[in-house]
């Protein structure tokens, strides 16, 4: 039986002499091996025979024998290191970088291995080319699925982490992926996010971390904090129950102070334009006006961003957030209860249901009116849920107008709607309302006539003059909030102290004193007691989780940890930072004061920031990254993952990223050089057939939406449908029932749907590498595609037909391959053409048209006679890229050394490109009745003079005349006769 310590559960990987000690079955004691590493021998010792064995059923097998070959070769790329690179000056470097995985109990699916495989090309291709190529794999292990399933079960989230990546990890390699996992990390492994929580504690020290209070949403039923994305309707994804928005203290990371910076560096990346244009929008930065309003018959006032002052004139009315301070203050007994409903239902809403544009606009009045600070007119003040305390400043000036959901809400109420702007400069064009372009002011007094632009800056400078108004930058970026009240996640390496301890330690000079921000980190906490922010030192890192039985929230809205009250409760010396536990007396000496860990956990974006630097120096324990391997390395010069990541994981590592920088850790400016963002796999694709109330058929063109058809319908599967073609693309019809058009659509997949592809079944029958063909083959690769589980059988049978190319009947290299041959000057040409294209496509990601080339190839050298030796070579590396195993397997019976995979990449020979013949098609009428061989560039007299001589031509020519004649040079000649 194993025994894990609570350290080895935080996820620590076991040492050397701790596998000895515990991890050895007592049989291998008394076999004498504790002093050596028996799990490598044992592992060794079985890939090994495995080995042997494969290559002998691998290799003399006439059959493409993909379940001998692929084992085969995976152990000897494993027991070989061979995609294990160090540093190499006299190489270019070349880091590619898939983003980082969640490992989940279900799995990889067909979407992982669409990503593993499109960067696994292009690392071999790479690689091939002469690149020390660095290709890593680790796992974004911490998170939320692994806490719930302790819940659920009691199982440690460590147990089910460790589970779920052995079994990725098993499946990747199964795809054949070049790997080096001699660099493999883990964000639960404290050797890992010792790190994390040191470029916390630099945000920290540097005044870019502070506490604020922050509205979650908290359900009492479950007791727990849930995400916007676990909320619905207002609801609890799991079990439907309430969900309210509390007020509750979190920690915040200032990523606002770099949003110039985060714009400015765009700029240097080279990525999707759609991706940049994202986040551009995210962090939305607007030149406009912050304006004063006074609340009428009181002496309050509040502040409205816009970037429309040259509207303040129609101006009519305001609107406040359900939260904003004011507004219990402001709202009029008569109107109470009605604000208080609406207050309370809105804190039942998510953000994104709240922000939602097509949702129907709702809102209150409070009976109290604000002063519009242009022309002194009373405007009532609202309250709204779309509009939020955490974006602007929670307050808006509507202007019907010129604002489509001011005018819609304004419509719905009631109120007023005055035109401000005009396109014309006179006011005669009465361009129809919500008017939202470019022009002149108009009902705007002295203001009248002005262009837009001109009108904005003279009524900003005129209120700044009365002191109601200034102009200013504003953001849509707002800070990122950095904690969560879960147990399965990075520490917070911070313990808060009374203000006593506070200052001494800030007057202590010492390493807690170094670490501190300049201005203080505190919060009030309910009894009106304030609390003060001290880091641990480094020395102190990491801080790994207590072990706990129960991983239940603690009830009120409080992380599970603040019941560990053994792990939260120490002694802490303020001078050295050293730490014991509180429930033990008080150490001797001055410098030793009473504190509390925090008991938040970082989110999962946290580890998943900055593990591209660690992969360059994954065992580092003395520094986050050697500054002479961060200089190698530097960052990803290729990364693909999804486009579902632009705002939030790529946002957040720039901005760790640019920081970094400025501290000297990394020498670069920006992260990630290059990004690619692969097309969704949908499942397959699902036909339903629509009936009306009869029972009869009705066609998919009658029916103006079908997601709303009242009538019944009938799912088909894929042998009642016939597919053809019209103006639109492709159409399914109804097999046996001419003009029944049915719909075929393709749905994300999903566990519900019931159409989640498993790879690992695909391997079982038809092999990695088809897998790999298939999916590349499927389209291009950024674009969404249905999965077909037909479509496999395609490459499989290509692979199959270029085994059947180097194989003959009794399992050898066939003897149409002959060594020391010239190749056929057609062949020769086609292969330099194949390799140019291979080559350019590759480069390009254009895989799918790579592999028709390759096709084309095949089946070209098929009918050859002989096939040189080294265009098989050439052949099998420009497959190995896309089908490893096979080539691998054909390099070795090529009777060259292992591994393809560092075998030269071949060159395009120009020269060599140009065909040596061009084949001219003989036409009559349009129709083929010939053809013939022609040096390049052949005149026509010369065409000619063939075809009238070509026995097939004669009898199409025969008593004919002549009345037109076609020729296009290399390609056709069409003698138009009658």
């Amino acid at each position: 039986m194993v025994i894990k310590t609570t350290e080895q559960y935080c996820g620590l990987h076991p040492t050397k002499d701790q596998y000895q000690t515990l991890f050895i079955h007592p049989l291998l004691r008394d076999y004498g091996l504790t002093h050596a590493a028996p799990w490598r021998l044992m592992r060794d010792s079985f890939q090994f025979h495995n080995f042997q064995f494969a290559k002998t059923m691998a290799s003399r097998n006439p059959d493409y024998n993909f379940s001998a070959i692929e084992p085969k070769w995976q152990s000897y790329w494993e027991q070989n290191r061979v995609f294990e690179v160090t540093e190499d000056p006299s190489k270019p470097k070349f880091y590619l970088l898939d983003m980082f995985p969640y490992p989940s109990g279900a799995g990889l699916h067909a979407g992982h291995t669409e990503n593993y495989t499109a960067s696994d090309i292009l690392d071999r291709a790479r690689r091939a080319q002469g690149f020390n190529v660095l290709h890593p794999m680790g796992w974004d292990a911490f998170g939320l699925p692994a806490e719930q399933y302790a819940i659920k079960t009691g199982t440690h989230p460590a147990q089910t982490t460790h589970k779920n990546i052995d079994q990725f990890r098993a499946q990747i390699k199964r795809l054949g992926v070049a790997i080096d996992w001699s660099r493999e990390i883990n964000t639960t492994d404290p050797h890992y996010f010792k790190w994390t929580q040191w470029i916390f504690l630099q945000l920290f020290k540097h005044g870019l971390a502070y506490v604020d209070e922050r509205p979650v949403n908290w359900c009492p039923q479950l007791g727990t904090v849930l995400a916007n994305e676990e909320v619905i309707d207002g609801k609890s994804e799991v079990g439907g129950f309430p969900v309210e928005r509390r007020a509750l203290r979190q920690w915040v990371l200032r990523i606002t102070a770099y949003a110039d910076k985060l714009l400015a560096g765009l700029s240097k990346v080279n990525w999707p334009e759609s991706t940049k244009a994202q986040q551009t929008n995210w962090i939305g930065r607007s030149t406009g006006a912050t304006l004063e309003f006074a609340v009428a018959d009181s002496n309050l006032t509040f502040e409205v961003f816009t970037t429309r002052p040259d509207t303040l004139f129609g101006a009519t009315y305001v609107v406040l957030a359900p939260e904003h301070p004011l507004v219990a203050t402001i709202t009029t007994a008569e109107k109470k209860a009605d604000v208080d409903a609406y207050v309370q239902a809105a804190a039942r809403k998510s953000d994104l249901d709240r922000t939602d544009l097509a949702k129907d606009k709702t809102g209150v009045f409070t009976g109290a009116f604000a002063i519009n600070p242009v022309n002194g007119a009373r405007i009532p003040v609202w309250i709204a849920d779309y509009v939020l305390t955490g974006y602007g400043t929670g307050a808006i000036m509507a202007v019907p107008a010129h604002d489509t959901r001011d005018y819609e809400f304004a419509r719905k109420f009631e109120i007023p709607i005055i035109r401000v702007i005009s396109a014309s400069a006179d006011g005669s064009d009465e361009a129809a309302l919500p008017y939202t372009g470019d022009g002149f002011m108009v009902n705007s007094g002295s203001y009248n006539g002005l262009p837009v632009a001109e009108g904005k800056k003279k009524i900003v400078a005129d209120l700044a003059n009365h002191g109601k108004g200034r102009e200013t930058v504003n953001f849509r970026l707002r800070d990122w909030l950095f904690s969560r009240q879960r147990y399965w996640g990075e520490p917070f390496p911070i313990i808060w102290v009374d203000e006593t301890a506070y200052r001494a330690a800030k007057n202590a000079k010492g390493a807690i004193a170094d670490g501190l921000p300049p201005d203080p980190v505190t919060y009030c906490d309910e009894n009106g007691k304030h609390w003060f922010a001290i880091p641990l030192t480094p020395a102190q890192l990491p801080l790994c989780l207590p072990d706990v039985k129960d991983y239940k929230p603690s009830g009120d809205a409080q992380s599970p940890l603040a019941n560990a009250t053994e792990w939260v409760s120490v002694w802490i010396n303020i001078r050295t930072g050293e730490t014991t536990p509180g429930s033990g007396p008080k150490p001797e000496g001055e410098d030793w004061h009473a504190g509390s860990r925090e008991t938040n956990t970082m989110p999962q974006w946290a580890g998943s920031c900055w593990y591209y630097l660690r992969y360059c120096d994954p065992l580092n324990p003395d520094a986050l990254i050697d500054p002479a391997k961060e200089r190698y390395w530097q960052v990803p010069d290729f990364y693909i993952g999804g486009a579902e990541h632009a705002v939030l994981h790529l946002l957040y590592a720039r901005f760790w990223h640019i920081f970094l920088h400025e501290i000297g850790v990394v020498s670069t400016p920006e992260p990630f050089a290059r990004l690619f963002h692969q097309g969704i796999i949908l499942g397959e694709l699902e036909y339903t057939l629509f009936l009306d109330k009869n029972g009869q058929e009705v066609s998919l063109d009658a029916i103006e939406d079908p997601d709303h058809w009242d009538g019944s319908t009938r799912k088909l599967n894929e042998d009642e449908v016939e597919k053809s073609r019209d103006a639109k693309g492709d159409v399914y019809m109804f097999k046996g029932k001419p003009g029944i058009r049915v719909d075929a659509r393709a749905f994300k997949m999903s566990k519900s749907r019931g159409n989640v592809v498993n790879p690992d079944d695909y391997i079982r029958s038809y092999g990695a590498d088809s897998l790999r063909v298939y999916e590349m083959f499927m389209g291009p690769l950024a674009d969404m595609k249905p999965w077909s589980s037909r479509g496999i059988e395609g490459p499989h049978r290509f692979l199959r037909k270029v085994w059947r190319l180097f194989i003959d009947r009794d399992g050898n290299l066939s003897p149409s391959i002959q060594a020391g041959s010239e190749e056929q000057p057609d062949i020769e040409s086609l292969l330099h053409q194949t390799i140019q294209k291979v080559t350019s496509d590759i480069d390009s990601l254009s895989y799918n048209t790579a592999i028709s080339q390759l096709m084309i190839l095949v089946n070209t050298l098929q009918k050859a006679p002989s096939i040189a030796r080294s265009t098989a070579k050439a052949l099998v590396q420009m497959l190995a890229p896309f089908a490893p195993h096979m080539a691998e397997e054909l390099w070795e019976l090529l009777g060259e050394a292992p591994s393809v995979a560092y075998a030269p990449w071949p060159v395009a020979d120009p020269a060599k490109i140009q065909s040596r013949s061009e084949k001219i098609i003989f036409q009559v009428n349009g129709k083929v009745r010939g053809e013939a061989e022609f040096a390049p560039g052949a005149a026509e007299e010369e065409v000619k003079a063939v075809a009238f001589a070509q026995d097939r031509m004669k009898p199409h020519l025969e008593g004919k005349t002549i009345v037109k004649i076609i020729f296009v040079p290399g390609k056709i000649l069409n003698l138009v006769v009658r």
